[in-house]
């Protein structure tokens, strides 16, 4: 199973291993908008969103997509996420991750698939708050980063001032997985409205949020998983 495929960010960081931590200089461009992460990163309690995911294979030159809401909640330095994803033909797939632990049930087999962060669950999490809720000294700390500048994205018809960063692991154990990372980030809120991540075979993994809310209550009814008595687990 491609879990980098299926899953709404990249949960292949479970395998990827923990990140050498070096100082980095920065612009005073992107001293200012890792800043502005950093203050907004405080007030971030949780953000709701509609995802479109987009997953293009080099070899077969094929793009496959999957939709559906996402949320992202903080509880102190813990994350939790979960997902609700719709692929053509397909029944939905419900992903969620809490305490450390990624499960994602797909019901057209009626099994979840279940895969524990371990040791490299602060690295893993690193990776679901790209740009939802980290701050700008955890970006810093894990990743080189190159600002491309400002750039304009629509939010659900609403025209947000992005800054677009390119992002390359400190860890040669993640680049080898994945090449670099591109991010357009909302530093004033702290929500990516794109991402885009790059694979050494040559397919990437496109993420597209819109509709974006922080600090609502969030409905976990419609990210249940509706398992029944015949359900099966699979550990990984």
């Amino acid at each position: 199973m491609n879990l980098f495929r299926r899953l709404p960010l990249s949960a292949l960081a479970l395998t990827l291993g923990a990140a050498t931590l070096h100082a980095q200089g920065t612009s005073p461009q992107l001293a200012g908008v890792l800043a502005q992460l950093d203050t907004a990163s405080h007030s971030f309690k949780d953000a709701r969103a509609d995802l479109k995911a987009d997953y293009y294979e080099r070899v077969i030159k094929d793009t496959s997509t999957q939709t559906g809401p996402i949320y992202f909640e903080r509880h102190g330095a813990s994350i939790e996420m979960g997902a609700v994803l719709s692929e053509q033909g397909a029944k939905p797939k419900v992903i969620d991750y809490s305490n450390g632990t990624l499960r994602m049930f797909d019901p057209g087999v009626d099994q979840i698939t279940q895969v524990k962060a371990g040791p490299n669950q602060g690295q893993f999490e690193s990776f679901l708050t790209l740009g939802f809720g980290g701050s700008g000294h955890d970006l810093a700390t894990a990743w080189n980063i190159d600002d491309k500048g400002p750039e304009v994205l629509s939010d659900g018809g609403r025209p947000v001032k992005t800054e677009k960063l390119d992002l390359v692991s400190k860890d040669p154990g993640i680049r080898g997985k994945v090449s670099h990372v591109t991010i357009w980030v909302d530093p004033a809120r702290s929500v990516s409205l794109k991402q885009i991540f790059y694979l050494p075979s040559g397919d990437t993994r496109t993420n597209t949020y819109s509709n974006i809310k922080l600090n609502v209550s969030i409905d976990k009814g419609t990210f249940k998983m509706r398992t029944d008595g015949h359900t099966t687990t699979v550990n990984h």
